[in-house]
């Protein structure tokens, strides 16, 4: 697993102009998304004035830039580099002379290529089924942000059943079926995911579910 850091790049500094902290072309093919805890710290990135940020180019914005995600979770941004990542912050965006909207579908577009080749773990045990995305890049919790994601976890697991859904830290991503003739399921899977919610990159160790293609909160009893 990789740390996740709002200073260093592990570059050259005699490199330092090519770095992707100052040249948005090498930073370009290494921004990613992550998925963040609800209430994480944060520059909503639709409060962003860059004629502003221009006139404090003397100051240091070193708050990461943050979307809403879904069920309340936060959205952040990264450069991947080797051995920790980077969170994206205004002195970037300063840097690099792009709108926000550029940052944000140019991650996405990274995490929608990485997400079509990385791999899905397949487990049946019984009339239980889960499926789960570990491959500890970095990337799987923020999955759950695509909608083909979320549309292939529904066609997998919903026939009868409720999708269920963990994102207890940045490397996992685990849904599963709950059928109405095994309720007891609920229980096991909500203890799972908050157990794996103690790691070191936590987002969340709640229960969701996926209702009309969407995340959301699970209610404890179910409907």
């Amino acid at each position: 697993m990789t740390d996740e850091r709002d200073t260093g790049t592990g570059y050259d500094p005699h490199l330092a102009s090519s770095a992707p902290e100052h040249d948005w072309s090498a930073a370009a093919s290494i921004l990613h998304v992550v998925l963040r805890p609800a209430g994480a710290s944060g520059t909503p990135m639709a409060s962003i004035d860059r004629e502003q940020l221009a006139l404090e180019a003397d100051h240091t914005h070193a708050e990461p830039l943050t979307d809403p995600g879904p069920a309340g979770l936060t959205v952040a941004y990264v450069l991947r580099t080797s051995g920790f990542d980077i969170l994206v912050n205004a002195d970037h965006l300063l840097g690099w002379n792009i709108e926000p909207d550029v940052i944000r579908t140019t991650a996405f577009e990274n995490l929608r290529t990485w997400s079509k080749d990385a791999p899905w773990t397949d487990e049946l045990s019984g009339g239980r089924r889960l499926l789960a995305s570990d491959s500890g890049a970095g990337g799987d919790a923020a999955r759950i942000l695509l909608p083909e994601v979320r549309a292939y976890l529904s066609a997998e697991l919903n026939e009868g059943a409720r999708v269920l859904v963990g994102v207890p830290h940045r490397d996992l991503l685990v849904a599963a079926a709950l059928r109405p003739e095994d309720p007891e399921f609920l229980g096991q899977f909500t203890a799972f995911v908050a157990d794996a919610a103690d790691a070191d990159q936590p987002i969340d160790p709640r229960t969701f579910e996926l209702a009309g293609g969407e995340l959301v909160p699970m209610e404890l009893a179910p409907a």
